[in-house]
């Protein structure tokens, strides 16, 4: 009889400590993507800080074009107050976009093309949207491995007893078709 108890007290810790560790593990998971996300956070934050000045600098050159310069600045106000990873992702797809236009417009002035203020502005956005590119990559990368482990046995079976779910990637959504085109300028 002893055994048998001892057994049972053996199979209890064994199978707590597993279920500790899974949930320890779906926790560190968890963080990271947050982690991941606020990476991306920073660089956009850093993005928005530079279209004021870029905008500033291609309204002396681009009067004609307020609509668009207009729209860019609403767009970062938007931006800047979503709440939530999912509507972050979409307010900076619908920026992204229109900050692909603003570039398409500027190769029609070689002024500004040349223009040392808007080439180092040029510069700095390019160099923020490679790093918001990489952070992006790593959150999908640390979603991926989330979902992976909220996927797998046992803790597919422990996962949804502690509110673990599968999280979404940051993905162009609606923006993937107009993504895909050039850009096109017309005057």
């Amino acid at each position: 009889m002893a055994i048998v108890l001892v057994v049972l007290v053996v199979i209890v810790v064994v199978v707590a400590l597993l279920f500790v560790s899974i949930y320890n593990n779906l926790v560190t998971l968890r963080a990271n993507r947050e982690q991941a996300f606020a990476d991306i956070d920073v660089q956009m934050k850093q993005r928005y800080d530079l279209v004021p000045n870029l905008v500033n600098t291609v309204k002396g050159y681009a009067t004609h074009e307020k609509e668009l310069l207009e729209k860019l600045t609403a767009l970062r106000s938007v931006a800047m107050g979503a709440k939530g990873v999912d509507e972050k992702i979409a307010a900076d797809n619908q920026f992204s976009s229109t900050l692909k236009t603003l570039f398409a417009v500027s190769e029609n002035y070689p002024d500004l093309k040349a223009n040392q203020n808007f080439m180092q502005l040029q510069t700095e956005l390019s160099d923020i949207e490679n790093k918001i590119a990489a952070s992006r990559r790593f959150f999908n990368s640390a979603s991926k491995e989330l979902n992976a482990s909220i996927l797998v046995f046992p803790a597919s079976v422990i996962a949804p007893m502690m509110g673990f779910k599968a999280v979404s990637y940051f993905e162009l959504g609606e923006e993937r078709e107009s993504a895909s085109k050039p850009v096109e300028v017309k005057f």
